[in-house]
């Protein structure tokens, strides 16, 4: 499932918009590749620069840190995230199968492409599901939050939430449970491929975690 779609992202989190120009549609396409393959840790400016054939300074026109630039591709995930969940659940009555589609997003691989832009989302849910705690597990959170820049995550789990309280309207604990959710398919996925002995995933099944998520929701929620 393919769209032709772009989100407006916070523009505090940027010095210049990538979307604007080329060049910063290519440092955004090109940013999403690097981590995915180094690892958060290891990319660097310097690396994307040689990568797109251009220089550091103009990296730093754009985004002040790579901190950031990691900021910007999770806030752009996140809009496409609730974008999804908005558009297959529009025409869906039955409750249980809203939480049922809205699991099976979260745990679902993605198609390589975000259309138009080129953005790997194969490649960007693999980012958001092994460095996406770097985001927000910071000293400067705090200032961090007074910008808006998590928006579009609380957004998502608002939406999710809403669907949960659709479902069971007793249940005290909606915005909890959705962040619950998506942290813990998170961690499951990834604890599933590095480090099976953390989960109940053997033998190894892709659609693991879809399972247990589903089995957690439904127990919780009665």
């Amino acid at each position: 499932m393919d769209f032709q779609v772009s989100f407006k992202v916070n523009e505090k989190i940027y010095l210049r918009d990538p979307e604007g120009s080329e060049i910063g549609r290519q440092i955004i396409k090109h940013s999403i590749d690097l981590i995915n393959v180094l690892g958060f840790e290891q990319f660097t400016f310097k690396k994307l620069a040689a990568t797109i054939n251009s220089t550091e300074a103009t990296i730093y026109r754009y985004f002040e840190n790579k901190h950031r630039l990691l900021l910007y591709i999770l806030n752009w995930y996140w809009c496409y995230m609730e974008f999804l969940v908005m558009f297959r659940l529009q025409n869906v009555k039955d409750k249980k199968e809203k939480l049922r589609i809205i699991v099976s997003l979260l745990t679902q691989e993605l198609p390589d492409s975000s259309g138009k832009l080129g953005y790997n989302l194969a490649y960007l849910n693999q980012i958001v599901i092994a460095e996406s705690s770097k985001a927000y597990l910071v000293k400067e959170v705090t200032e961090i939050n007074k910008e808006a820049v998590f928006k579009p995550y609380k957004d998502l789990c608002a939406k999710i939430a809403e669907v949960i309280s659709g479902y069971n309207p007793k249940y005290k604990f909606p915005r909890s449970l959705s962040s619950t959710l998506i942290e813990t398919s998170h961690n499951q996925q990834f604890f599933s491929l590095n480090l099976p002995r953390l989960t109940d995933n053997t033998p190894a099944k892709a659609d693991f975690t879809r399972h247990f998520l589903e089995d957690l929701l439904f127990k919780v929620l009665g």
